[in-house]
């Protein structure tokens, strides 16, 4: 394959062989303009639910050299997708090479054979399937957008549900009389129990502040479908069984336990999003929570949440061929290898710091900032290169998202590590991308909000 010639101006310190996804699609977008002879694309995802969304590109020919390049193209394009808006159908217009090549990597035993069996049988329940489609056979797109959030009459409460504490609000007329934190760990636990009893027991603790209640809201790590939960690093240790039994009914059992009030829990992301939307009485947020993993929420322009997935943990944004691999999906190059608590992790071994055989991601996490609180340079070179990252990775998201607010929080960017990496990421929009520099405002909630917010803003939800 040809390479594409680019270089950036940025390089991260821990990581000088990073290739941004960003430039690598500028570089390829700018030889099919060179070449002449752009060949139209199209992608449309089709739900469940009758919604489509369509993305439209050009290749170059599908000859010679160039068709490993734009099959390097279309597949990390066609990843993007699925992960940001979802879908079990995926049909392509152009040439008809690509379509089969693509169904061949995303199919049941392709190198993406993860996606296959994720998108398919556990998020939408139905057999995914990838087809060449005649341009004039694509199907329109049909997007739709829900006006969940913003409600704060009566007695409510709310909850966010994390891979290291779940925190809670009760609230008043949208007047917070409680809040709070409790340490859990969810993630490898097998037993169903574990899980309702802790969020029953947020539930209860924030309720016992309130008259009545009146309604609950949720927010939790993972992809919820009709407050379904269908796949979630908090289940990540239930089996499959237990799952379907036990899991994708919890929060239905847990209306039942509050005398059916209304109910409603999306994704933690749309949350924060929300969150940020709410404070800063603005619309066209991009959330992006840097924490167990790597969580993302859009509020779109009109002030709506889509039904798209927003699973940015699994994008990827760095297209060199030896990038990190996810440990669970297997793919290289992922978000939640960059902008979450294993991130730092990666890079403190490559900054030569050494933590104890066994110790957890959020105690590594902590001792790495109070490193960079007390002026560390080893430290200060991890938040660093995560900035670098993240410059690149925001103008890589603009691609796909109509966004003019950019909210950064998680575990990961408090601190004086945190100022740092957003002070990088704007140095690299300032220096690459001009346009997105003036544009994009780059915010972060203060304290109060961006370890509570999301409970707050989960409260929200439920319309009464």
């Amino acid at each position: 394959m040809p390479a594409l010639n680019f270089e950036p101006k940025h390089k991260p310190g821990l990581d000088k062989d990073f290739c941004p996804a960003a430039l690598w699609n500028r570089a390829f977008r700018d030889l099919v303009a060179r070449a002449g002879r752009a060949v139209p694309v199209s992608v449309a995802l089709v739900r469940k639910d009758d919604t489509v969304s369509v993305f439209r590109t050009a290749v170059l020919p599908h000859e010679e050299d160039y068709a490993e390049l734009n099959e390097r193209y279309v597949e990390r394009l066609i990843k993007f997708l699925l992960w940001q808006k979802g879908g079990h159908r995926i049909w392509l217009s152009g040439d008809p090479r690509i379509a089969d090549f693509i169904a061949g990597v995303y199919g049941p035993r392709g190198i993406r054979s993860f996606d296959f069996h994720f998108m398919g049988e556990k998020v939408y329940d139905h057999p995914m399937e990838i087809r060449h489609c005649p341009a004039e056979d694509m199907p329109a797109p049909r997007e739709m957008a829900r006006a969940l959030g913003r409600h704060f009459n009566g007695c409510r409460v709310g909850f966010d549900l994390g891979g290291s504490d779940r925190k809670s609000a009760a609230l008043i007329d949208g007047k917070v009389v409680f809040s709070e934190e409790v340490p859990w760990s969810p993630s490898f636990e097998k037993d169903p129990s574990y899980h309702i009893q802790g969020i029953d027991d947020s539930i209860r603790r924030a309720a016992e502040k309130l008259p009545r209640v009146d309604a609950i809201g949720g927010s939790a790590a993972g992809i919820y479908i009709n407050n379904e939960p269908r796949v979630a690093s908090l289940f990540r240790g239930i089996s499959q069984d237990d799952f379907k039994k036990h899991v994708r009914g919890i929060f239905f059992e847990l209306k039942k336990r509050w005398n059916n009030v209304p109910v409603e829990v999306i994704n933690d992301g749309e949350v924060a999003a929300l969150a940020g939307s709410i404070a800063m009485n603005d619309n066209a947020v991009l959330g992006i929570s840097m924490g167990s993993s790597q969580a993302a929420g859009y509020v779109t322009p009109e002030g709506t949440i889509t039904p798209w997935l927003n699973e940015l943990a699994f994008v990827p944004i760095d297209y060199r061929p030896d990038a990190p691999a996810d440990e669970w999906s297997g793919d290289i190059g992922c978000g939640v290898q960059y902008f979450s608590q294993q991130a730092v992790a990666r890079l403190a071994a490559k900054a030569g710091l050494d933590f104890p055989l066994g110790m957890a991601l959020p105690e590594r996490l902590a001792e790495v900032q109070t490193l960079m609180k007390s002026g560390d340079a080893r430290a200060a070179k991890i938040f660093e290169t995560i900035g670098v990252y993240f410059g690149y990775a925001v103008a890589h998201y603009a691609d796909f998202y109509d966004f003019r607010n950019l909210l950064v929080l998680g575990r990961v960017t408090s601190s004086p590590g945190g100022e740092m990496i957003i002070d990088r990421a704007k140095a690299v929009l300032a220096d690459e991308f001009p346009e997105l520099s003036e544009r994009i405002q780059m915010r972060t909630p203060d304290e109060r909000d961006r370890r509570l917010g999301q409970a707050v803003a989960a409260a929200s939800l439920p319309v009464l």
